[in-house]
């Protein structure tokens, strides 16, 4: 058995516990970038990432298969490994080490396939390839209903061990002082280039492929025996339900950008090699610290070091060897070992018998006074250590010590783990990289992707609220079809009201003539800009944490289905094309600029689209504006205009396809608008029925502002406090990050 194993009661630690070298930085990066609004800007601040990925780059030689089965061959080993570590412990101990595993995997477990969230964005909407990437993770989701994303699989698992403290939201788990910093390398900057898919979308595909083909984390073959869980979602290469095989639809996806070119295969190889490099030196650190922590006094002496600040407070009476406890603990934070000997020798400890030891015994009793300052793991960890204590004063016992299960110069240790990296002193500020659109038009073709600069944040959160600030305009409890309260019995009631009205105004308006065939095309091309973009104000709930959400998962189905659940047969704005080609209309590419400034278009035709691509990124800081906005949009047409539209589309001769697909899916009983009003009333109903900030009379009058905002007041007074609240809009500034992938400072 390889550890640092010392006959004194003490352990020396593997590198792998938390902040105990550069890869400390990497919790803050996870929890940054796991943040549905975290913006990681480009230019030459992604210098840090490209460094790190071409440091695992294979070569000009490499290919899928044999990466795959390079891939393959060691996920099975190393699972065996981590299988082999369990048969050395007993019960206590194997329950321990299941315990660590799960942690150690916890940071990519908890965000299984976020990775893919953003590679669909409102430029790749109609774009084949980018839908099959996201009915992949869509896939991922468990698309439809809130809990089932693999993340939240492994969560049920954290939360059977009772090690679910921090992992709700995800960015909590970087506080968690159980998990190392290694095991948030892999997952923090996977999640950064997901936020910058333009740059990295070949890589995040060749990686994903990876982690498909591993399939099981290794480290989960310890505790796959030991648990119940659903293994099929925490499994990356399972399929859900009667699903086909996601690693069979991840290796079609990079199969085609391989077969894009030289530059597009080498990228995609470069992040598939990365991510495997990763997950060799995460399991490598991981197997070590497991395997020192078979020998009880490992696992003592980690419990020392985390909890020796707070002890070392208290204690300043109670001497041990001519010295306060106080100061032993202060000094167990660099090395527990000459407390523990020091301990181990006390009359705290009987060794060889915790059950007769104070320490374990009257002192943590009901009555002691260190009552529940220790958890029953904790409890669980002392007592190993005490009774692998020699009673005779001998050797200490150390398990496992007669069997090897690998040691560092082992095919799984030889195969590499990332060479350290130096964390430099880097400044935190620095000049601004780009400049605000200079018009409507500009503005839309910028965000076409899902990345941009900082100035474009910052407009596009101005503009957001200049346009609420204009809905918001002499609003009053009559103001719109939403009622001046919400109530306990929700919406679904008010929809089938609405429903109805909807139907009598198109059977009161049977006689008014239709629109001319001039008419019916122009407003088909003025509403390109905002129809090809159909369901952009529901962007941000492709988002991981939101997308499988109590109030998310129904957003993100929504924006599933405009986008055609991944079928271009089915895409919305495949479809309104279409109709356009009819009409002999062919427009530019939606995300090129060309198509921004077709000079067919009215400038006010992208005052609206803009607005929902702008919002769209906000999903936090505008969510109740948005639910308010998507009930408004996905009520719309249903009963009435979408029907009206059909009629006057056939007259002229065009299909009807577009609006009678959206008269189906938006229906109030089972459709996007029912779907709507439930999620406004997951919000409301979660909310304290008092007045002031964040209760429900003021959260749903942000719902009603939002509902008004698909149709905001247009008069002078209104337009102006539009640009007041433009002018008064506070600066979007967000902090610089720190990427040490290289030995070079890279600010982000």
């Amino acid at each position: 058995m390889h550890n640092d194993a010392t006959t004194d009661g003490a352990t020396a630690a593997p590198s792998y516990r938390p902040g105990a070298g550069a890869d400390a930085v990497f919790r803050r990066l996870y929890a940054h970038a796991t943040d549905p609004e975290a913006f990681v800007p480009g230019g030459e601040s992604l210098g840090g990432l490209r460094a790190e990925l071409r440091r695992a780059a294979p070569g000009t030689g490499a290919h899928l298969d044999g990466l795959t089965g390079e891939a393959a061959r060691w996920s099975s080993a190393a699972a065996e490994r981590f299988r082999a570590l369990g048969d050395l412990a007993d019960h206590d101990g194997r329950r321990l080490l299941v315990r660590r595993a799960v942690l150690g995997w916890a940071p990519c477990g908890l965000v299984s396939g976020a990775w893919l969230q953003w590679l669909t964005s409102p430029g790749t909407a109609d774009d084949p390839l980018f839908l099959r990437i996201l009915a992949l993770y869509a896939s991922d989701i468990g698309v439809g209903h809130p809990g089932t994303a693999r993340g939240s699989a492994y969560l049920e698992l954290l939360r059977q061990l009772r090690a679910s403290e921090y992992a709700v939201p995800p960015a909590r788990l970087a506080g968690d002082p159980r998990v190392g910093d290694t095991a948030f390398r892999l997952p923090a900057l996977l999640l950064l280039m997901s936020r910058r898919p333009d740059d990295f979308h070949r890589e995040l595909v060749g990686a994903d492929l990876c982690l498909r083909v591993v399939g099981l984390a290794p480290p989960l073959a310890l505790a796959r025996p030991e648990l119940q869980a659903d293994w099929g979602a925490i499994d990356h290469s399972a399929a859900r339900g009667a699903g086909s095989s996601p690693t069979e639809e991840a290796r079609a996806v990079a199969d085609t950008l391989v077969r894009a070119g030289p530059e597009s295969a080498a990228r995609v190889h470069t992040g598939f090699a990365w991510a495997l490099d990763c997950l060799r030196g995460h399991c490598s650190a991981l197997l070590d610290e497991l395997r020192a922590s078979l020998d009880p006094g490992y696992d003592m002496a980690e419990l020392m070091r985390l909890r020796a600040r707070e002890g070392s407070v208290y204690h300043h009476e109670v001497v041990l060897e001519d010295r306060p406890l106080s100061a032993w603990l202060r000094e167990c934070r660099d090395d527990p070992r000459p407390f523990l000997e020091v301990l181990a020798r006390s009359r705290l400890v009987r060794p060889g018998r915790s059950g007769a030891s104070p320490l374990v015994q009257g002192l943590v009793g009901e009555r002691g006074p260190m009552f529940r300052v220790f958890s029953p793991d904790d409890l669980t960890v002392i007592g190993r250590w005490i009774d692998a204590l020699p009673a005779d004063g001998g050797p200490r016992k150390e398990a496992g010590a007669d069997t090897a299960v690998g040691t560092p110069t082992d095919a799984g240790r030889a195969a590499g783990r990332p060479r350290p990296v130096t964390v430099p002193d880097v400044p935190t500020t620095g000049a601004r990289q780009g400049r605000e659109p200079k018009d409507l038009r500009e503005a839309y073709h910028l965000l076409m992707t899902r990345a941009g600069s900082p100035e474009l944040g910052d407009w596009c959160l101005r503009y957001v609220r200049g346009w609420l600030a204009r809905a918001r305009h002499r609003m009053g409890p009559q103001s719109g079809p939403l009622p001046a309260q919400w109530r306990n019995e929700g919406l679904r009631p008010w929809l089938q009201t609405q429903h109805d009205r909807h139907g009598l105004e198109f059977e009161e308006g049977a006689d008014i003539p239709l629109p001319s065939r001039e008419a019916v095309v122009d407003d088909a091309v003025q509403t390109a800009p905002l129809t090809l973009i159909d369901g952009s104000w529901l962007q941000g709930f492709t988002d991981y944490e939101l997308a499988s959400s109590d109030i998310g998962h129904s957003l993100f189905a929504t924006y599933w289905d405009e986008l055609g659940n991944g079928r271009p047969e089915l895409n919305h704005p495949l479809i309104y094309r279409q109709v356009l080609k009819e009409m002999d209309v062919d427009l530019p590419p939606t995300a090129s600029a060309e198509f921004a400034n077709w000079p067919g278009f009215r400038d006010r035709s992208f005052e609206l689209p803009v607005y929902w691509l702008s919002v769209g990124r906000l999903p936090r800081t505008f969510l109740p504006e948005v639910l308010g906005l998507n009930l408004a949009m996905e009520l719309s047409g249903v009963g009435g205009a979408y029907r009206r539209a059909g009629m006057a589309l056939r007259e002229h001769g065009f299909s009807t396809r577009f609006v009678d697909i959206h008269n189906t899916i938006d229906n109030v009983a089972t459709g996007h608008s029912a779907w709507a009003a439930d999620a406004v009333d997951a919000l409301m109903s979660g909310l304290a029925d008092s007045p002031g900030p964040g209760g429900r009379s003021e959260v749903w009058e942000r719902v009603r502002v939002g509902y008004r905002s698909l149709n905001p007041p247009g008069g002078y007074l209104a337009r102006r406090a539009e640009r007041r609240a433009r002018l008064a809009g506070a600066r979007w500034l967000p902090e610089k990050l720190v990427l040490p992938m290289s030995e070079e400072r890279t600010v982000v």
